[in-house]
């Protein structure tokens, strides 16, 4: 027996492709370690200007991959789609917020004193943040989804994101949250630079490198297209989410965010937020494909339909969307910004507030936790979308064939025998 087909060497490859697989966790926690050690190394403003390096660079990576990738006339197709664009800023900046706006207020009521006030504003701060920036795109792409369809809403959300955050804040943060009002803090900043960021952030880590990748991708196609395949640039764009990643950990480790709170308070946190992400993620699904346009609308309007129902099935039925956007609708919908996030939250509350750390724990601990929720997802998405496009065989076609293969049997050994007589 050769060392190849022995026990041992089956199983030590059978580990060995397991962690191959799971490379995206592994490398994500050696880099949480790091980043707990020496959180000074890749913090904002740290040895190496991560809010510049990976910031803006790793950002950029992932949308250049994006522009290279995409067909232009997909790319204006959704850009227009405002269905799309209505569906996912509803569920982002209005019903999620107002859920967890409702939950954190009855928990602040209870009065428990192991869960810190100012955690609960960080909650309602965060679930008022625009959808994340890089990771919805890598997923969605990675589920086989419409990643056009995602990018569009990235841009448009967290373009709208820099004024309608600070106004749903103000909406919620008032009466018996006065306390945590960014009005009321000491080093708040004005809006105007709030939106500056903003534009900063998205003109250089997401337009220049999308405008470029669609320029070289119409000039140059087939060059393109072998670098995409033979580099395995989707790979890449993981690794650039796994340093966005690993830049705000160290930002929360160098605000001793995770030492500023009670154990029960984070503990409380880990569960919540994958609770709260999965059942979001449920939500969005049933929000992109409503039972009732499914039941009412299914028929396509003829001559004889009436004013009323032809009307509704044009406005309406559109609502009801496919696999690939309803994914890329599913991915978007309950993620929320930390790139973006952490910027709007230093820029409300002041980069000299006490508090800073503590708000910026929901936020982080989201952020991590919808990527590795996400990641878990994405292949039951991915199956969910290709099982579309399998073909059933007809059972009546089936029968045909099965009869028509008796007979050509009968046929033979017809032949056979008067062949043998």
């Amino acid at each position: 027996m050769s060392f190849i087909t022995s026990k041992p060497y089956i199983y030590a490859k059978k580990v060995f492709d397991f962690l191959v697989a799971q490379w995206f966790f592994i490398i994500l926690g050696c880099l949480i370690a790091i980043a707990h050690s020496y959180p000074e190394f890749a913090k904002l403003g740290g040895t190496i200007k991560a809010q510049y390096s990976i910031g803006y660079g790793a950002v950029a990576v992932i949308f250049l991959i994006s522009g290279l990738s995409m067909p232009s006339k997909d790319l204006a197709v959704n850009i227009v789609n405002w269905r799309a664009h209505f569906t996912v800023l509803s569920l982002s900046f209005l019903i999620t917020s107002s859920i967890i706006y409702g939950i954190v207020t009855g928990i602040k009521q209870s009065h428990d004193k192991a869960i810190d006030e100012w955690l609960l504003v960080g909650m309602i701060v965060t679930f008022s943040c625009p959808t994340t920036v890089s990771s919805n795109v890598v997923m969605t792409k990675q589920a086989n989804g419409n990643d056009i369809l995602t990018l569009c809403e990235v841009f448009i959300g967290n373009i709208l994101g820099a004024f309608i955050t600070p106004a749903m804040l103000q909406l919620y943060l008032s009466g018996t949250w006065d306390f945590g009002n960014p009005k009321y803090q000491a080093h708040s900043t004005t809006i105007g630079y709030l939106y500056q960021q903003t534009m900063k952030q998205l003109g250089f880590s997401v337009f220049i490198p999308l405008f470029v990748g669609q320029v070289v991708q119409n000039i140059f196609p087939k060059q393109t297209k072998w670098t995409l395949t033979t580099f395995k640039l989707n790979k890449v764009g993981s690794f650039m989410l796994i340093l966005i990643m690993f830049l705000s950990f160290s930002t929360a480790f160098s605000q001793n965010a995770f030492t500023l709170v009670s154990h029960e308070s984070i503990i409380f946190l880990v569960f919540f937020n994958i609770g709260i992400y999965l059942f979001f993620t449920v939500l969005s699904f049933i929000y992109a494909r409503p039972w009732p346009v499914k039941r009412f609308l299914k028929d396509e309007p003829t001559e004889t339909s009436s004013t009323l129902y032809k009307g509704c099935y044009w406005f309406f039925k559109p609502f009801y969307y496919n696999r690939r956007d309803t994914v890329a609708i599913m991915l978007c919908g309950p993620a929320k910004t930390a790139a973006l996030g952490v910027s709007l939250i230093t820029s409300q509350y002041g980069a000299d507030n006490p508090r800073l750390g503590i708000l910026l724990v929901p936020l982080v601990l989201f952020q991590s936790e919808q990527v590795i929720t996400a990641q878990v997802l994405v292949k039951f998405m991915k199956k969910w979308i290709e099982a579309e496009h399998v073909v059933v065989p007809d059972l009546e076609n089936i029968v045909k064939d099965q009869g028509s293969d008796e007979v050509a049997s009968e046929d033979a050994d017809q032949t056979t025998q008067v062949y043998k007589t």
